[in-house]
This record gives structure tokens, sequence and C-alpha cells, in this order.
């Protein structure tokens, strides 16, 4: 194992990290294929080659397990990066690919390893096929596949962000080397709605524009049920909030449900040392409505900031050039859609336009080795169980 380890450090010092691009279908198949030969080869030699024995054996299971919790150590307390460092700027931990791990030589190496061993061990105790392994089976077989189709199809996973007009079919998707490409999956956005939370009022110098004080900058966040509290010396009070206002000739407020609607807030400001007194309107205001402001003195005004998005979600239709028929979905963060090899996620939208934005954009991430992983976990998972009902059975 040392001997590995050293080979690894050896190469990542003279040829630099390993690239995964080179592993693309179909070589990662050829190389699959390989490895799957290779561990038939140890299986089949075990009573003959002392060295097939120990490839199958315990002490290097072991030996692999507490190589991968170092390895999972050294990822924990050192920053990983996606991007390789620039060849002037790079500092040791670079060099040596503690920063980007999982491409380094020495933890390739592992992994092959890994590989082969436990597909050499599945296969020979496939050789002497007993019934009463079917929780072994299940366990290393989902194992085996977990691994292979996480690290080998890597190489094949691709990102792509589409911006899509509402209203719209979108075809093309931006990679990560901004390159624009038309893709074999479009997305059709019907609509886009959001949900806000209420704004935050602060008081802000209107020359520099600046909240209040300068060094800690106050805010009082909108709550109908804490209708009172204090901004850089002056004590605040709400007395009417409308989250959907439009704005009348008298420049006061009314509640309208209608996509040009802003956040509005009247508000009471009194200073307690000089007893001033002021009450107004604030809002937010958005590109269809002016923001409002309640004047205090002379430099100083009260503010709404602009709201934060509580939850936004693109109504959308799915097209594969594989499939006659598309598919509806409901994007939001942290809830994909998937079909086929394709995770769609809800990415962004509009930031100027908030929930007047007239596109949404989404991620889609091209991964045709997912089913393979699912299979794997879902072996993995019924093994374990097995193994459970197993010692529960042993032990009544």
């Amino acid at each position: 194992m040392s001997g590995i380890l050293l080979t690894g450090l050896l190469l990542q010092l003279t040829v630099g990290e390993f690239d995964f691009e080179l592993l693309r279908y179909p070589v990662n198949t050829v190389v699959g294929a390989v490895i799957v030969l290779l561990a038939a080869a140890i299986a089949w030699g075990t009573k003959r080659s002392a060295i097939c024995r120990w490839y199958t054996g315990v002490p290097l299971a072991v030996t692999l397990i507490v190589a991968f919790v170092v390895t999972g150590i050294i990822m924990g307390l050192t920053p990983q990066s996606t991007a390789r460092p620039a060849e002037g700027t790079m500092h040791f931990t670079s060099r040596l690919g503690l920063d980007r791990m999982t491409r380094a030589w020495p933890f390739v190496l592992l992994y092959f390893l890994t590989l082969l061993s436990l597909g050499a061990l599945f296969i020979r105790r496939l050789l002497h096929f007993q019934r009463s392994d079917y929780a072994f089976y299940l366990n290393h077989a989902g194992l085996w596949l977990l691994l292979f189709a996480a690290g080998l199809g890597a190489a094949d996973m691709e990102r792509f962000l589409m911006r899509v007009p509402e209203g719209e079919v979108e075809w093309r998707g931006t990679d990560s080397h901004g390159r624009v490409m038309q893709l074999p999956i479009a997305i059709e956005l019907y609509d886009f709605s959001m949900e806000e939370y209420p704004p935050s009022l602060t008081i802000i110098d209107r020359k520099t524009g600046a909240s209040q004080p300068v060094e800690k900058p106050e805010f009082f966040p909108i709550d109908p049920k804490i209708p009172r509290g204090k901004l850089a010396g002056w004590d605040i009070q709400l007395l009417e909030y409308i989250h959907d206002a439009v704005r009348n000739s008298d420049s006061t407020y009314r509640e309208i449900h209608m996509p040009g609607a802003s956040p509005a807030a009247r508000i009471k400001a009194r200073n307690p040392v000089t007893g001033v007194e002021r009450t107004g309107w604030v809002c937010a205001g958005n590109i269809s409505q002016l923001y409002m402001v309640l004047n205090l003195d002379t430099n100083l005004c009260v503010a709404a900031t602009m709201p934060e998005p509580r939850r936004f979600v693109s109504d959308i239709e799915v097209y594969r050039k594989d499939q006659d028929v598309g598919s509806r979905a409901r994007l939001e963060v942290n809830r994909p859609f998937r079909t086929g090899p394709w995770t769609i996620y809800q990415h962004g939208y509009d930031s100027e336009a908030g929930k007047l934005s007239e596109y949404t954009v989404v991620e889609l991430v091209y991964d045709p080795w997912l089913t393979l992983v699912y299979i794997g976990i879902i072996l993995l998972a019924a093994g374990s169980v097995c193994m459970l009902w197993g010692g529960r059975r042993r032990t009544a």
C-alpha cells in the first residue's frame, strides 16, 4: 500500500493532477471491463497465488478502509477547490493535491485498487456460491456499482445553465466553459412566480445611501406582531403594512394584488431626545413603482429594503428529442425535476425585477450513470437490511 501511495505522490509532483476528462465514454466502459476481467483473473488465481489471496484478503480490505478514512479526514481539514490554481500561484498543498483530493493521483490509485479488490472478492465468493451469503452479495455488488458509477461515470457528467423567457421554448444552454450549445432537451416556461418576505426598515443617509449607524447598520424587520422597535436612536412604530400595495395619487397606498405591487408600510418615527415625530409611508419599490422614504431631517430618512424571496417557482414543460410528449413540472429550490439522465434545478431569475422577472434560469445536469448509482444504493441498503435481519434471527 505504501508503494501505491508513493507512486501516486511521485505522479502528482511530476505529471500533475489526474484528468478525469480522459475517462469519458467509451473509455470508462473499457476501463470498467478491464477491471472486471482483472478481478475475475485474481479471483480465479486465489488457490494458486499468494498475491491473489492478498488482493481478496482481510488485511488489504482493512488497509483500504483506513486509507479512505485518512483521505476523508484530509478533505475535511483542507479546503477543497473546484478549479485548479494557476501554475505560478500553486502552494505546497496544491502541488500535493490536498486541496483537490478527488483528482490527486494517490486517491485515484487508491480508488482503482479498491474497485479491483472489491470486485475480485465478490467474484471469488460468487465462484463458491451459497444461498446463505445473499446479504454479502447484495452489499458488495451494491458498493462496487456505487463506486464504479460515481467515479468512472463522473467524467460523463455535464452541467448547463439555461435562461428561459416566459412563454418561450429554449433549446440552448451554456456549459461550464461559457460555450452556448444546442441541447437534446428543451424547456418551455409557462409562468414564474415568487413569494417574498416582508422587507426591513432602516435609516439611511440620503447623500451617501449608507444605513445608519455607519459602523454597525441597524435594521427593523417589518412584522405586524411586533409593531415597535428602534433604529439609530429613533423609536419606530408600525401603523399599517400592505404586502401588495399600489401608490395612490395622494402618495398613500392601497392593497391591490397585481404583478406591479410592492410592499408598503405606514410608520411613525419619534426621536426621544428632541421629541421630533414623523409619520408617513415607506415603500420598497420595484421596476413598476418608485420607492418611497420618510424624511426625518435634512440628511436622514427611513427606507424599506428590497424584500427577500421566500419561495420562487417555475411552471415549465420539458421536451426531449427522444420523447414525443413533454413533461409538465414545477421547479423550486431543492425540488428538482428528473427525466431520464437529466436533472433540472431551479437556479435563478432576474434579481433586479424580483417577482416581476420575465425569465427563469435553470441548471441542467446530465448524468447517464445516475441510474447505476441508484441501483448500487438500493442493493447496498437491501444487503444491510438482510444482514441486520440475519443477525437478529441468529440471536433469537
